[in-house]
């Protein structure tokens, strides 16, 4: 409990749990962490309630866990304020499930109710798939390859597991059903170092009697054929695709029967033609055979399956939330600019494919051509210099002339708005939104039209550049660059739920990692970057970064203890190759105004010592959250020396300003960022800012920043007093800002400031939004997991309310603020377990009342503002003089 703080929770009773997790997930089927994490959510009434102690009971049936038994294991009461242990019982049985439950003790003792039961499944563990081999089909088509098994069950099932893995892609089918709703899964790694299989419950899709297993394959990035420039056709794992399945039924009288990915297999080239993430898909409906996928089909002309090598990749269960299809949306728009030829505006910029409805004569070719802009003659815009060939985006259906037919891609997405039909046929449409289906935790709201309109772009932007990885564009690449998600995590965790996803793409980054501790600029990688983009340190050092960041969101240490020696091997070769205190990058402050064709204009030296002075600073921080005192100061002797270095090459002390010898004029991002990052020192900081703010004021209040500076700036201003300045850059609606996007038709964001810019799905120029919720709502999360909230709404210029809920893993954070007139009204929520110091504009501790005062402590007068350190609860705070 936070000292000074009365204890009020009494009038509402002991802590209640609200949600169980494990592993950041709700009853997760088919994990291979051999000590999961079991997590809960405690609730309270009043103000100021804290968690003394917890009991887990881990039990192997329901029945005993609802008897309070805990014959698993039974943690007893351990005093602790966590919200998150480690299960400590025996070693796990693989397939097993556990049932689980947790009681809580507050501060004065009072034990609270049991929660409500959760379970979890383990997966294979070292079990592994047994007999089962990898599998596939005739490698001379590249056709997607149907693959078929049939099976009898006798006897009552009670219950029935499917463990599998397809690569890149497999689309399961049981007894004529879809097995799960999960698309282009399993998710894409380095195939060298990790493959995922998925756990599928099929217990409802069998039957008594005849049964068949079916799968169809996709290539994805294992089997790639469309030849790019960063060379995914030539990865090291490059193969055709391949299926690894065992099917585990269990009996009522406790037997079992197993079926396995084998030479008893049949396989036979499928409909699907062709498929590429780049190029689209081929469907030729005239090759569908109907029934395959069923009991008392004929694959008589079928062929054996073919036994396969298995990938050098280590198989383990997919952790991470799938992709699915989260949403559908008709046209708001249909035109015709040729004869026989419709393009559909589906009003949005998406991520995803076209379901098609059509009925036509056997043989009709309808081809769909996606893209997010249209030419000049109103035909979609579809062209992409980095792929080879005519063919980008483009999906063709050829008809079976029976009847109303239905057909959706399976093995490929786009990044659209809009899509070209040709065939002389004008098939219904249908868009579905596909990403990854992570949870949204955040929603945003202001008087001001412009800031929703911003966060609500930078949201839809992200997650339609989440699949399985973080991508820079759906459309033209689809690739994991690590710049992008280094100036992005902040904003991303900020609004959706990313400890599953991040976790997976942690591993992806330690998996590409050389033997030498180099990191490559996309991830997972083929290799290309290693030596045509490198050195390239602002975006590689999103590894200790994004780290750091996991520990700040989701309090998560094991991760940070997991990946140690990697992050440390790799912050080692960084600092290996600085020379005379400084860091060489050849990317920099990527696509500023002005500078669509790619590196800035300045010494890229500035921003990759910069980069690389917080990376040793969280690596740092790192090392001594784990104990690793001596890593720890080295490491922070380094940054000492990477700051002097910088400062002495780019600091003009004279002037008050960073620049480089390359500069064309006053560059913003070389001044920001080191005020950012806390690189300039101390007597000059008054002088860097003068003059960061008078040059936006003579640019007219605009940016000159690229994906680098954009995130940064308005934070900077606002922490040293310029909010006003901050929110003038934030309205524009002249080039370049946001608002200039919006004008043009923008509803998503940009990757250049230009309005002819490559993409228009690309959140890096949209990190602004982070702006939004810490400084215009004023919600921070300081440490740990939400266990220290600062309350600060410091740009409070231009807007009269604003407001930001945040489910949080400690629960959730809420702040709204408005002003009307001279009074400024304010009101918190604090979860349990969170400690909040809250800022309250005003001139005097006189002019604010906190209600309920008795429990709100003693409040101080600081730099305009009223602070109170509170626990838990609802707080309501109001300032007369603001």
């Amino acid at each position: 409990m936070v000292e000074g703080v009365a204890d009020d929770w009494t009038r509402g009773g002991p802590l209640v749990v609200d949600r169980l997790t494990v592993e950041y997930a709700e009853n997760p089927l088919g994990t291979d962490i051999r000590r999961p994490r079991l997590a809960w959510i405690a609730t309270a009434a009043g103000h100021g309630a804290t968690q003394s102690a917890y009991q887990v009971l881990v039990a192997s049936s329901a029945e005993l866990l609802a008897a309070g038994t805990g014959d698993v294991w039974d943690s007893g009461q351990e005093s602790s304020d966590a919200f998150r242990v480690e299960y400590d019982g025996p070693e796990l049985a693989p397939r097993t499930r556990y049932h689980w439950a947790v009681r809580l003790w507050d501060g004065l003792g009072r034990v609270g109710p049991w929660s409500d039961p959760g379970w979890f499944e383990t997966g294979l563990l070292d079990e592994g798939f047994g007999a089962a081999q990898w599998i596939g089909g005739n490698h001379e088509t590249e056709a997607a390859p149907l693959l078929r098994r049939a099976f009898v069950v006798d006897g009552s099932v009670e219950q029935a597991r499917l463990y599998v893995s397809g690569l890149a892609y497999a689309e399961l089918r049981l007894n004529g059903q879809r097995v799960g709703d999960a698309v282009l899964d399993p998710g894409f790694t380095d195939y060298d170092d990790t493959v995922l299989y998925v756990t599928h419950d099929v217990t409802d899709l069998l039957q008594t009697g005849d049964n068949l297993l079916g799968a169809e394959l996709g290539r994805g990035f294992f089997g790639m054929k469309t030849p790019n420039v960063w060379r995914w056709h030539q990865a090291p794992w490059t193969g055709e695709p391949r299926l690894l399945a065992r099917l585990v039924i269990t009996r009522t009288d406790g037997t079992t029967t197993e079926v396995h990915s084998d030479e008893t297999w049949q396989v036979t080239s499928g409909p699907t033609v062709s498929d590429s993430l780049y190029a689209g898909e081929t469907y030729d409906a005239r090759l569908a055979l109907p029934g395959w996928d069923a009991p008392g089909f004929d694959d008589s002309l079928w062929s054996p399956a073919t036994v396969m090598p298995a990938p050098r990749g280590r198989v383990r269960a997919q952790e991470h939330e799938p992709i699915r299809v989260v949403e559908e949306v008709a046209p708001v728009e249909v035109t015709s600019p040729r004869e026989g030829v419709w393009v559909a505006d589906f009003g949005q910029t998406t991520a995803g494919w076209t379901r098609l409805k059509v009925s036509a004569p056997a043989g009709t070719k309808i081809s769909l051509l996606h893209g997010e802009t249209l030419t000049g003659d109103g035909m979609v815009a579809a062209v992409n210099r980095h792929v080879e060939g005519d063919r980008f985006q483009l999906n063709e259906y050829v008809a079976a002339g029976n009847g109303v037919e239905e057909w959706e891609p399976r093995f490929s997405y786009k990044g659209f708005r809009y899509v070209q039909v040709g065939g002389a046929v004008q098939p219904e449409l249908t868009l579905c939104v596909v990403h990854s289906d992570v949870t949204e935790v955040s929603r945003f709201s202001a008087s001001q039209g412009l800031y929703e309109q911003i966060e609500q772009a930078m949201r839809r932007t992200v997650l339609n550049n989440l699949h399985g990885i973080p991508t820079d564009t759906p459309e033209f690449e689809k690739n994991g660059w690590t710049g992008d998600a280094q100036v992005g995590a902040q904003t991303m965790t900020g609004m959706l739920d990313l400890a599953r996803f991040f976790t997976k793409w942690l591993g992806d980054l330690r998996d590409s990692q050389q033997a030498d501790g180099q990191l490559p600029v996309i991830v997972p990688s083929s290799g290309w970057g290693l030596t045509e983009l490198s050195p390239a340190t602002e975006w590689s050092t999103v590894y200790p970064f994004l780290l750091h960041e996991m520990h700040r969101s989701y309090g998560d240490e094991r991760l940070l203890a997991e990946h140690w020696d990697s992050v440390r091997r790799y912050i080692d070769w960084e600092l290996a190759r600085v020379v005379d205190g400084l860091s060489l990058s050849v990317l920099g402050d990527w696509i500023p105004p002005g500078y669509p064709a790619g590196p800035p204009p300045e010494d890229r030296r500035l921003t990759g010592t910069a980069y690389l002075y917080r990376a040793v600073i969280a690596t740092a921080e790192i090392g001594e959250l784990l104990g690793r005192a001596a890593d720890a100061d080295r490491l922070r002797k380094s940054a000492a020396e990477l700051a002097d270095g910088l400062n002495r090459a780019f600091l003009d002390r004279e002037a008050g300003l960073y620049r480089t010898d390359k500069d064309p004029d006053y560059r913003q991002t070389s001044n920001a960022l080191p005020l950012a990052f806390g690189l300039v020192p101390e007597d000059l900081v008054p002088r860097v800012v003068a003059n960061l703010v008078a040059d936006v004021e003579a640019r007219g209040f605009h940016l000159n920043t690229g994906c680098l500076g954009v995130g940064v700036l308005l934070p900077v201003l606002t922490a040293h007093g310029h909010g006003d300045v901050a929110a003038k850059i934030a309205l524009q609606r002249t080039y370049p800002s946001w608002g200039y996007w919006f004008d043009q038709g923008a509803d998503t964001m940009w990757e250049m400031w230009e309005d002819d810019t490559r993409s228009r799905n690309h959140y890096f120029q949209g990190t602004v939004a982070q702006w939004l919720l810490e400084n215009v709502a004023g919600l921070r999360n300081v440490a740990n997991g939400w266990e220290r909230i600062l309350v600060r709404p410091d740009a409070r210029d231009d807007v009269d309310s604003a407001s930001l809920r945040t489910d949080t893993v400690r629960g959730r954070v809420a702040v709204s603020w408005r002003r009307v007139g001279r009074v400024f009204e304010l009101d918190v929520q604090v979860p349990v377990g969170s400690t909040a110091s809250i800022h309250v504009p005003s001139s005097a501790v006189t002019e604010v009342a906190a209600v309920p005062a008795p429990y709100a402590g003693e409040p101080v007068q600081q730099d305009g503002y009223t602070i109170y350190t509170v626990g838990s609860g609802h707080w309501h705070f109001t300032s007369r003089g603001s």
